[in-house]
């Protein structure tokens, strides 16, 4: 494990872990959930998502979004963010890695998309319950700014915060992937390993 410092294009600087696998055959970087209800690089989904990966042969970068732990800057209500998944996704593509994906948790994964849409990038996607809309978080890009990628959603059918049936109709628009668990809800208790399973497969274009 590795710490890095991601500079931003506004000039931020951003806190960073690079877990780095044998042999790597790619890079995932994660990007964590709501800095203003307790979000970090550190969430446990996230470790848990990234210990899968590294024994998968594929390196993980976690970042903390602007003004959480020791990264600069403040937040920025999920637009100033996208320069924060430009930096991340930068550092990633600088690996020379023949697979770079992009993931999130809730806020991190609609950020994430966002950033898809306005950078036009095909990277393979995995989202992580995102809200298609919320008072906390901006809502999901409109299905034609983004362009055709492999994308895919995991949320729980008992989510409090993510109307399952909503995403799954949003996923039916961009033709990405969808996967409900019965009876999870946002926090996938005790689901973490599959849920790790999964993201990585997304990311890799195995079947999941």
């Amino acid at each position: 494990m590795t710490d890095v410092v991601l500079p931003t294009a506004d000039g931020e600087r951003l806190q960073g872990i690079h877990n780095v696998a044998t042999g790597s055959r790619g890079v995932i970087v994660l990007c964590h959930p709501h800095p203003e209800q307790g979000g970090t690089m550190r969430a446990p989904i996230l470790g848990a998502i990234a210990k899968h990966a590294v024994a998968q042969g594929l390196d993980v970068l976690r970042f903390n979004f602007r003004g959480v732990g020791e990264s600069t800057g403040t937040h920025g209500r999920g637009e100033a963010e996208l320069h924060d998944v430009e930096a991340a996704m930068t550092y990633a593509a600088d690996l020379d890695l023949s697979v770079v994906g992009l993931a999130g948790w809730s806020f991190g994964a609609v950020v994430a998309l966002r950033w898809q849409a306005e950078t036009g990038s095909t990277a393979p996607f995995a989202g992580i319950a995102p809200p298609v809309r919320s008072e906390y978080t901006p809502t999901l890009p409109e299905p034609a700014a983004l362009q055709q990628a492999r994308r895919g959603f995991i949320v729980g059918d008992r989510d409090q915060f993510v109307d399952s049936d909503e995403l799954t109709q949003y996923a039916a628009s961009i033709s990405a992937k969808i996967v409900q668990y019965p009876g999870t809800d946002h926090f996938f208790v005790f689901k973490h390993q599959q849920l790790a399973e999964d993201v990585v497969t997304m990311i890799t274009d195995e079947t999941v």
